[in-house]
């Protein structure tokens, strides 16, 4: 390993979609370091679904991935990963991952990212901030796994600082953080009551209405915690449990839930996640 790759890698991903001919489009895509989009798929007329792959499979202390959209006007797009996104032992050099979304008037955004695991010894900070132009649409979710629970190992040690912000017309809709400096703190009655798995499932352009179908969801966790709340139009779902799987399967209930009232589309999941 050279000087420089031991000092951790910086990578830096940015995208902009455009509008052409009905169809959306992938007008700019520069990157630096291990950050790469497959090529675009059209499994659903115009909507452009994007995969974002980071070629390493995982990140270690001391890297730093900055990841910047834009989806212009009236675009539609759907933006996933092809798995798991794995935070290792940090040796106690911090992980940084910035994510930055920028929806123009007009444009769906769908960001579903599959899960980050940290595990033990992991040093993490990660952000994700959502701008949204007044008529902007978003649906999106954050799936979190401390430790590896299917092998009993818990976050004993290691740290975890997580942001999750929405603006619409630089007004704040959500600002949602999470600190994890000891166990401690995943067994507190206020924090994560024991649960390894955080997850929170959001959008925009929600009603009253929508919200009795996606209470009467139950998660295949007979113990996992799972609610939902309605904050003017924006909806908020939250899942605490013991596996991402069943995190993950719950919100895409909920997405073929609400896409065809928000989109005007049915769900089309990403071919990715049946691989």
């Amino acid at each position: 390993m050279d000087s420089g790759a031991s000092k951790g890698w910086s990578a830096c991903l940015q995208l902009e979609f455009a509008l052409r001919r009905e169809r959306t489009v992938l007008v700019r895509n520069r990157h630096s370091g291990p950050l790469v989009v497959q090529r675009p798929l059209y499994p659903e007329g115009g909507v452009c679904h994007t995969c974002i792959l980071h070629p390493p499979g995982g990140v270690v202390g001391g890297d730093r991935l900055e990841i910047d959209v834009l989806a212009e006007k009236d675009t539609a797009t759907l933006i996933t990963t092809p798995g798991a996104t794995k935070f290792y032992r940090s040796d106690a050099k911090k992980v940084v991952q910035k994510q930055h979304v920028t929806v123009r008037d007009g444009a769906i955004l769908e960001w579903f990212p599959q899960d980050s695991i940290l595990f033990p010894g992991a040093d993490a900070e990660i952000s994700t901030r959502i701008d949204l132009a007044p008529k902007a649409r978003f649906m999106g979710w954050e799936i979190l796994c401390l430790g590896l629970p299917v092998n009993g190992e818990v976050f004993s040690s290691g740290r975890l600082l997580t942001s999750l912000v929405i603006y619409r017309h630089n007004t704040p809709l959500l600002i949602d953080r999470l600190r994890v400096t000891s166990s401690t703190d995943l067994e507190r009655c206020a924090g994560l009551r024991g649960f390894p798995v955080i997850a929170t499932f959001v959008a925009t352009a929600c009603t009253t209405e929508m919200l009795a179908p996606l209470r009467s969801l139950v998660p295949q966790e007979k113990k996992a915690l799972y609610g939902v709340t309605l904050m003017d139009d924006l909806l908020v779902a939250r899942y605490l449990g013991r596996s991402t799987f069943a995190a993950q399967g719950l919100f895409t209930q909920i997405w073929k839930t609400l896409r065809p009232k928000i989109v005007g589309k049915s769900a089309c999941p990403p071919r990715i996640w049946a691989t």
